[in-house]
């Protein structure tokens, strides 16, 4: 096994105001139906993949409504208020959710200095997150390598998850295709995934001071998930986010809203 050199540079998208507002609108509304099954609990979305809006090269294309949502937005919707996020940190340094929210963290780009303080903050103040994090991205994209518009391919986090005490492995001689993987919330697709590690020591590797990770974990499934508790709160993190794609088979889609409601369920279950 080979740690992941995350060496390779990726500009972070930030979309401008004029295109982010109606984006934002389009994906918290949803008509009677989302109205009718919205909750109290409140889901922050930060993710590069076309989750929240679709995948297209112009504005029009991001929020055409002739296609239906993906299936994980849906599933989000069914949950509770979904509120995508272009920032994990406001004006004021701090993440802009209540400490009550769940934010499900999915193949992000490259996190700022201030926000990996806001989000380890928010978390030890007693934050929710499920977070995704491939090391080699398997999803189809329109755009080619290079693309801001492009998914992160490679997951690019060690500041945080050396700070939760996490390293991130990648073997390159592992064979490529989807397969399943057993975890106690179920069976969940995987492909070319990762596997974390526990530092030897507090903060080893991070580029912080050694002794500075704040949370202890426990790492299962031959490494692919960990479950992490930090001062209040608690993180779930899964080597691999080949489970967030849109398959054509309705089965197939069943199957991975089975698997990601468990793990959600499973984060806002009381720890044991």
């Amino acid at each position: 096994m080979s740690q992941v050199r995350l060496s390779r540079r990726s500009r972070r998208v930030l979309l401008p105001g004029f295109l982010l507002g109606p984006l934002l609108a389009a994906c918290g509304s949803g008509g009677a139906e989302n109205l009718e099954t919205a909750r109290q609990q409140t889901i922050g979305l930060y993710s590069s993949l076309p989750i929240a809006w679709n995948e297209s090269s112009d504005i029009r294309g991001l929020l055409a409504d002739d296609h239906p949502p993906h299936w994980a937005l849906r599933l989000l919707r069914d949950r509770g208020k979904v509120v995508p996020l272009d920032s994990l940190a406001d004006a004021t340094g701090k993440l802009p959710l209540p400490l009550s929210a769940v934010l499900v963290l999915a193949q992000p780009r490259p996190l700022t200095p201030q926000e990996n303080v806001a989000l380890d903050a928010w978390v030890r103040q007693g934050g929710r997150v499920l977070l995704f994090v491939d090391p080699l991205l398997t999803a189809h994209s329109l755009f080619g390598p290079g693309d801001p518009r492009r998914p992160q391919d490679v997951a690019m986090m060690s500041p945080i998850l050396a700070r939760w005490g996490l390293g991130l492995e990648f073997d390159e001689a592992q064979p490529a295709g989807e397969h399943e993987a057993e975890l106690a919330a179920g069976s969940v697709p995987v492909n070319l995934a990762g596997r974390f590690r526990a530092l030897g020591k507090a903060g080893e590797g991070a580029s912080g001071k050694t002794g500075d990770a704040v949370a202890s974990c426990d790492i299962s499934a031959q490494g692919l998930l960990a479950e992490c508790l930090s001062g209040r709160g608690r993180i779930i993190a899964f080597a691999d986010a080949a489970l967030l794609e849109s398959p054509e088979n309705p089965g197939i889609i069943t199957a991975r809203r089975d698997a990601l409601a468990a793990l959600l369920s499973r984060l806002t279950a009381a720890p044991r």
